[in-house]
């Protein structure tokens, strides 16, 4: 019986009992039994704690507009699942989603393999097969046990590092920078692109033979905040070269790291890779991504992040802080049980007026009551105004309600708000 994808999607859910296990075995032996294809010639992994999916999209975009086909993996997906696998800019099709369902089912036998899993060996099998130039995976969690982590990557980005996922990676950032540090490959470059990393990743980088390009030491970028250069910026590098570019159309201030770790990983891969200036610049003015700041709506302006984490609620606030004007700032803001939400609130503090609380329990068995969400709140951020919703579409209908022409409205918290925002209108 042939499946479609709906019921394809349905039934991996229950090839495996654990939504998340950690470990290449299962993965790598049905990975052999497919033949070990590589999924292109020359492969990039990027893996991290936030700013993934953006430097994903900014090194498709560099390389396709140098003329390079281009394979993307990326989790999760926000509507569709098709999202997760790009070839050449273009989401895959159901048809060859399911036939690589297919072929991964006939090798596998009896070995299980979870949800994530069946995802990864479907991207490498169908970038394999159309013939891409570089292929550009994401790590789905951690990285040393992570099942993109049976490819050897010819560079590696590294975006940033802090706490999240700690039942799985550890409770420090030294812990989870050494597992992110495992994708990593003896004398391969590794762009570190976080200005503090944590030693732990750096020792882990040293331990494993990789060539390190550190930001703020092998590159650096440099950002006018005033004069007639202010609609531009620079990207330098320890060698001398110096690119003059445009500002991302990426919208947050850690885009400009985002755009430099992509660029310092095309400059390692220089010998291999062609990408000329104009193609960078022309990436960085075209490329966006759904869901980081994404605008749903104007006046009151609304936009839909995926941030999720302390350190993604950092970059909301910094991005806050620069914004011009003096409406209200109204936050739609969901939660899974895992995440750290008094870090996320006490990161945003006085810069939102209003929270509206929105309930995910209805769309995962992770996700928090929005009355969950408010005992946070009495400790953490007890002097904020809030109110509890059932759900993302009640939460947004309250807020735009509320709102002035001139406020903002943020919608931010998880994928799972972020999907909500992108598949309902108020």
């Amino acid at each position: 019986m042939t499946r479609t994808l709906a019921e394809w999607l349905t039934y991996q859910e229950t090839t495996n009992v654990h939504e998340i296990e950690l470990g290449l075995d299962r993965v790598r032996n049905v990975w052999e039994a497919m033949g070990s294809p590589r999924p292109a010639p020359l492969v990039i992994t990027v893996g991290g704690t936030n700013g993934k999916g953006s430097t994903v999209a900014l090194l498709e975009g560099m390389l396709r507009a140098a003329g390079y086909r281009t394979g993307c993996y990326t989790s999760p997906h926000l509507v569709h699942y098709n999202e997760r696998i790009r070839i050449d800019g273009v989401d895959a099709a159901d048809a060859d989603l399911v036939a690589s369902f297919e072929r991964i089912e006939s090798a596998r036998g009896t070995i299980a393999q979870t949800y994530f899993e069946f995802g990864t060996l479907a991207a490498i099998d169908l970038m394999a097969r159309a013939g891409v130039d570089v292929a550009i995976l994401e790590v789905g969690l951690g990285g040393r046990l992570d099942a993109v982590n049976i490819i050897d990557a010819d560079a590696v980005v590294i975006t940033t590092i802090d706490l999240d996922h700690q039942a799985w990676l550890g409770n420090d950032r030294d812990s989870i920078g050494r597992e992110k540090a495992g994708i990593a490959r003896a004398g391969q470059p590794t762009v570190v692109g976080e200005l503090a990393p944590p030693e732990g990743l750096l020792a882990a980088l040293r331990d494993a033979g990789a060539h390190i390009e550190l930001a703020g030491s092998s590159y650096w970028w440099d950002v006018p905040a005033s004069g007639p250069a202010v609609g531009t910026w620079r990207w330098l590098h320890s060698d001398g070269t110096t690119l003059d570019l445009p500002r991302p159309a990426l919208a947050a201030p850690v885009q400009f790291a985002n755009a430099s770790a992509a660029i310092a990983a095309l400059h390692a891969l220089r010998a291999r890779l062609h990408v000329p200036a104009a193609a960078v610049a022309e990436a960085l003015a075209q490329v966006r991504v759904d869901g980081r700041l994404q605008r749903v709506g104007e006046r009151p302006l609304t936009l839909v992040d995926v941030g999720h984490n302390p350190q993604a609620a950092r970059a909301l606030a910094e991005w806050l802080d620069a914004q011009p004007g003096d409406g209200q700032v109204l936050a739609v803001y969901g939660a899974l049980g895992d995440k750290d939400v008094a870090g996320v609130v006490m990161a945003l503090g006085s810069r939102v007026d209003r929270w509206f609380l929105a309930g995910l329990d209805g769309d995962t068995p992770r996700g928090l009551r929005a009355e969950a969400l408010g005992e946070v709140f009495d400790t953490a951020l007890p002097e904020a105004m809030r109110q509890a919703y059932p759900d993302v579409a009640s939460a947004w209908q309250a807020a735009r309600e509320a709102a002035g022409e001139g406020d903002t409205i943020l919608l931010f918290g998880s994928f799972f708000v972020a999907s909500a925002a992108l598949t309902t209108r108020v």
